[in-house]
């Protein structure tokens, strides 16, 4: 009996050399990392996470969460930085691999939510606050360095912290990393395989607001083409109905009539259909309506230079017009004028001259530390990094076409035999940002690209859900760009499994 209790432990040692060897999470709050302060490690409880602020929404997804241990840092790279990053560890059933989340809008805070969630399906996980507090650009006056932390070093310096902090916890790396972000985290995951290609294996970018001075300008100038006059400013509750003209118009195109427009691209629609034959009215737009309703489908051009900077939005996603088409910019652009275009923080959007503040928005990041405009992505494709894309058709704070533009540039640079390779693009037909919108917006981006990582090939479809009210009303297949789910003509329109991904009528140009 001695010996069989002897054997087990001499096996048991065997098989978990590493962990034996392994820092305890106490041993993490000593830890010394190049330009890092480790401030805290400390064993959380199993349920017991709670921050100090946050929506009571997400309780329920730290509620589920397993015991880890909760690092938190402070990374100083340059002399004016004050990065602060968390890193989440599992105390048991680590699934041997690292995600690390993305911010929104400006940033400024630790996004607990999407680090619980990754914990709670058992990564090891890491987030940053990019090295400023708040949602605001106020940080940036005066400040380059810490510019230069948003645009890209935060979340480079958090990746090598937080891959050495696994390493000394669990007493072996991580099998792979991977970055999940969208919109502001969509651009970090793009730059950070365009300027550090080995930091992460894949690349989750959702909305990604690359060309970022670009979206600044262009939303400003579409956003005060709309709101020219009181006359030009379509009222809220007109949106709907400027949305069930345009499904009225393009609904059918893809042979079902589901509230959604699968292919915006193949719409054509004119607002001068709703047009008032007389006075204004609640079911019609007036002359300066109809205008301000165009400028939103159009692409915003520079008058000065001819140039295109952003493309228009797309139809069907009216109901979210209150993005940008409000008598008030969205705030992430106005920001961007009041603290990096103007260093004002008095600027009056009235005062927005497209003729010359255009220009002088992209010159206010002319080494594109934010802009993050770059498609060289060969480093991180020669390694096997894998990037994929998704962005929701109705989506009006970052235009889809940003994206389809983004997509096509790479393809375009590295020829055709990489999509699918290393780089795919999902849309999705009535997702507003990120999230939300009629459409199927909830599907496991995670799962799709650690299938693709691991096949070598991104997959032909993603499953994708409709929910409402905690119940699944609606499935359907996301298909690779140049792809629309189609009705095979049999079973239920609301099944996935009755539509087939196929090519489309009218492919992005």
């Amino acid at each position: 009996m001695r010996m069989t209790v002897r054997v087990l432990v001499v096996a048991a040692v065997l098989l978990t050399p590493a962990r034996a060897l392994a820092a305890t999470c106490a041993d993490l709050a000593r830890a010394v990392l190049p330009m890092t302060t480790v401030t805290s490690a400390a064993a959380v409880p199993a349920g017991t996470f709670k921050p100090s602020a946050g929506p009571a929404a997400t309780a329920a997804v730290y509620a589920r969460l397993p015991e880890f241990c909760r690092v938190a840092a402070t990374l100083r790279p340059s002399a004016d930085s004050d990065i602060k990053i968390e890193v989440w560890l599992p105390a048991a059933q680590w699934n041997g691999k690292f995600q690390a989340i993305g911010n929104g809008g400006w940033a400024g805070s630790i996004p607990y939510p999407q680090m619980a969630a990754a914990l709670a399906d058992g990564y090891a996980t890491a987030g940053t606050d990019t090295g400023h507090t708040g949602g605001t650009a106020a940080f940036a006056v005066g400040h380059p360095e810490k510019v230069v932390d948003l645009g890209y070093r935060a979340v480079h310096e958090m990746a090598v912290q937080a891959k050495a902090l696994i390493n000394s916890f669990y007493g072996r790396a991580q099998q792979f990393s991977i970055w999940n972000g969208c919109s502001q985290g969509g651009r970090q995951g793009i730059t950070a395989a365009v300027r550090y290609p080995a930091d992460f294996d894949g690349v989750i970018a959702g909305a990604p607001a690359v060309n970022w001075m670009n979206l600044h300008a262009g939303r400003m100038a579409a956003n005060r083409a709309a709101n020219r006059s009181e006359a030009a400013t379509i009222p809220p509750d007109k949106y709907a109905l400027v949305n069930t003209a345009v499904l009225a118009a393009c609904d059918m195109n893809d042979g079902v009539k589901d509230g959604l427009i699968e292919n915006p691209l193949s719409c054509r629609f004119d607002p001068k259909v709703l047009q008032c034959s007389g006075a204004d009215a609640a079911n019609c737009l007036t002359a300066a309506q109809v205008e301000s309703a165009r400028s939103l489908y159009a692409p915003v051009v520079d008058p000065k230079s001819g140039q295109e900077i952003l493309p228009g939005l797309a139809p069907g996603a009216e109901l979210a017009w209150a993005t940008a088409a409000s008598a008030r910019p969205v705030n992430t652009a106005l920001e961007a004028f009041k603290y990096l275009v103007f260093a004002d923080p008095n600027w009056n959007p009235a005062t927005f001259n497209a003729a010359t503040d255009i220009e002088r928005t992209l010159r206010a990041d002319s080494n594109d530390v934010l802009n993050s405009s770059s498609t060289d992505l060969k480093a991180f494709f020669d390694r096997g990094g894998k990037l994929l894309m998704y962005h929701g058709w109705s989506d009006t704070q970052v235009t889809p076409l940003n994206s389809i533009n983004y997509f096509q540039k790479v393809v375009s640079r590295f020829g055709p035999q990489i999509v699918g390779a290393s780089i795919q693009l999902y849309m999705v037909p009535g997702m507003n940002h990120c999230f939300g919108g009629p459409g199927t917006d909830v599907f496991n981006k995670v799962a799709a690209l650690e299938q693709w990582m691991l096949a070598g090939t991104a997959p032909e479809r993603i499953p994708a859900s409709h929910v409402t009210n905690g119940v699944t009303d609606r499935t359907r297949p996301l298909c690779p760009l140049g792809r629309v789910a189609k009705w095979t003509g049999s079973g239920s329109t609301n099944e996935a499994a009755n539509f087939a991904c196929v090519a489309e009528a009218n492919p992005p140009r």
